[in-house]
């Protein structure tokens, strides 16, 4: 062990914990509300497009094939992360760049089926997600995540080095290019949407460009920074050789992450179809996959804060746990609740007092706002047990009960809110909502019951 490696070990178990947990959560904290604003400035400005709500609509209907996208790539990026970081630990510098440059190769096979998917699916699947009456939905639809994913090469790329930087400890140039990608997207959105000057109006397949474009230039940052850097290893495919265990090692740790992920697709695409087959006037259900879509994006304010926040309790629980250090790691799992149900507090007074004045950033038409608001309030009340099932999530993969983790996603995201939403449903699509609070509250007591099992038979074992 290198001294570098023993003054962390050593701020893990000494530090206090609030200062180490800001620490360790800021960075990963500002990197998903960089996450968070890719995902909801398109809307945004399509709101106020021409046709904002078949544009808006069209978008929201093709977010489930890219969240998917987005599962593969962070899922794999966090498989090679965690064994790079390995790796570095065993002082096997020859390998690590070996996994480093394992993630470009495994980016670059994944792009090619995303691209595939992009040209061969992306009228099937927007078609069958609106319904074949809704052809200007289903034009937008395709135009959007045509672009998204064939052209995705940039956000695997980008990625896989970005995780590869993040695993020598360097967290600054990863955000640095993240914060590019996201302001170039925010200036040329406008500009592809609306037109100016020698640049036409494109409307929903200009969202696209822009975005692509951002991830592009994120992607190029990186390069350019690894090929003029220095860091723990070199960025190069001299000597390499591709190996299978390679391979198997960094999806042991990514598949989970990637299954965890996919399931926000699952679900997404699921409500939408359930929304479809609701007895409610198809204006009516139009509308409600709008807003769904909507609520989907922008709750991830609220949750990506506390998602960035696990990052950061997890190793300092690990370690706890691992040092048997049991007063330490309970703390820390305390502070996190508190913190986590302070942000989840702040976004249910936020959906439940305005509403309409968040809806309104994307110039939504009345029937919109109506059907809105009420979902907004009323889904809104999961997010205080959601807190609560999200870090204790955090808990059970620290502590290597993964399985745990998977079973409370699992639970949260499928096996209870998708039939519970479907019977909702025929009732209204007001009551439709409620399955979303429901099913949080399940979910929370479920991960009280583990944690109790888990402080009898594990935690009893710990020193203080």
């Amino acid at each position: 062990m290198n001294n570098s490696q023993a003054l962390q070990k050593n701020k893990m178990g000494t530090e206090p914990i609030v200062p180490l947990i800001i620490k360790m959560s800021l960075p990963a904290m500002f990197s998903m509300l960089i996450q968070a604003l890719y995902n909801v400035v398109d809307s945004v400005f399509l709101g106020y497009y021409g046709q904002g709500s078949e544009a808006l609509t069209a978008v929201s209907l093709a977010y489930p094939l890219q969240l998917l996208l987005i599962a593969f790539v962070v899922g794999t990026g966090v498989g090679i992360n965690s064994l790079i970081a390995r790796r570095l630990g065993e002082g096997d510098v020859k390998n690590a760049q070996n996994v480093a440059m394992t993630g470009i190769i495994l980016g670059v096979a994944t792009w090619i089926v995303f691209a595939l998917m992009g040209i061969f699916a992306s009228r099937p699947f927007i078609t069958f997600m609106a319904g074949s009456e809704n052809t200007q939905i289903i034009d937008y639809g395709v135009e959007y995540i045509f672009i998204v994913l064939v052209f995705s090469l940039g956000i695997f790329i980008q990625v896989m080095i970005e995780k590869s930087i993040q695993a020598t400890g360097n967290m600054i140039i990863p955000m640095a290019s993240h914060l590019i990608g996201a302001v170039t997207n925010i200036v040329l959105d406008p500009i592809f949407i609306f037109g100016l000057g020698p640049i036409p109006s494109m409307g929903v397949k200009g969202a696209a460009i822009a975005t692509v474009l951002g991830q592009w230039l994120s992607m190029l940052i990186l390069v350019v920074t690894v090929c003029v850097k220095k860091f723990a290893f070199k960025f190069s495919f001299k000597g390499y050789k591709l190996s299978m265990k390679t391979i198997k090692e960094i999806y042991s740790v990514g598949l989970s992450g990637i299954v965890m992920q996919s399931i926000g697709a699952v679900l997404l695409s699921a409500i939408n179809i359930i929304i479809n087959l609701s007895p409610s006037p198809a204006d009516v259900n139009t509308a409600a996959q709008t807003v769904y879509g909507l609520y989907f994006k922008i709750q991830s304010f609220i949750f990506m804060p506390v998602f960035g926040l696990n990052q950061g309790i997890s190793p300092i629980m690990s370690f706890n746990y691992g040092a048997k250090c049991k007063e330490r790691l309970l703390k820390t799992l305390k502070i996190g609740l508190i913190i986590a149900f302070s942000i989840m507090l702040l976004g249910t007074l936020l959906f439940q007092i305005i509403p309409s004045q968040i809806l309104s950033l994307f110039d939504v038409d009345e029937q919109i706002l109506s059907i809105g608001n009420k979902a907004l309030r009323t889904i809104s009340i999961c997010f205080l047990p959601a807190s609560v099932g999200v870090i204790f999530t955090a808990l059970f993969q620290a502590v290597g009960k993964g399985m745990r983790s998977l079973l409370m996603s699992v639970l949260r995201q499928l096996v209870l809110i998708i039939p519970l939403a479907f019977v909702l449903s025929k009732i209204s699509i007001d009551a439709m909502w409620f399955a979303f609070p429901i099913s949080e509250f399940v979910a929370m007591v479920v991960a009280i019951l583990f944690f109790i099992d888990l402080n009898k038979k594990d935690f009893s074992k710990l020193g203080k």
